[in-house]
């Protein structure tokens, strides 16, 4: 398996990977009708960084890195995950999180905050945790989810 940076022709891969998690709607503040190109757009656009996790030809799993705030907040990074149907619990997403906090530590990030992390997602909050995330912050009632109505959002946080 290897990690790398996405590029020209990745987007249909990378977009199935997002389009049913998107659609979904349970852990991205996205409309679930979010076109093609804006899903992208959020996902590598700006001043983000995308990757993916590939074996082979087959795409695992993709995330984004970037700074979590300008300014003053500019060495926090922030990041965003999506692991392929087929491929959870196999332990992309913990590869993809050890690839970013790597990859941040070395273009001179500080620290690394989740800011809207929901709470009815217990495998990205576990695997936070195991990874040295701390929950600093409870937004109660934050996020509308599709099945479960308003659950909390977390703030998780961690130095590099």
């Amino acid at each position: 398996m290897q990690i790398r940076q996405v590029e020209p022709g990745d987007e249909h891969a990378v977009w199935n990977i997002l389009k049913p998690i998107f659609r979904a709607g349970k852990t991205y503040c996205l409309a679930r009708d979010v076109s093609r190109a804006e899903g992208l757009r959020y996902w590598s656009g700006g001043n983000h960084k995308a990757f993916v996790q590939e074996d082979g030809s087959q795409m695992l799993g993709t995330y984004f890195l970037c700074p979590n705030q300008g300014g003053g907040g500019a060495h926090v990074a922030n990041a965003g995950f999506a692991t392929a149907a087929a491929a959870q619990g196999k332990g992309v997403a913990r590869a993809m999180l050890a690839h970013a906090m790597d990859t941040a530590r070395g273009i001179g990030f500080r620290a690394m905050q989740f800011n809207f992390v929901i709470s009815t997602n217990t495998r990205a909050i576990a695997l936070w945790k195991s990874a040295g995330f701390d929950t600093v912050g409870r937004l109660p009632g934050a996020f509308e989810h599709p099945t479960d109505g308003f659950v909390d959002a977390l703030i998780m946080y961690r130095d590099l």
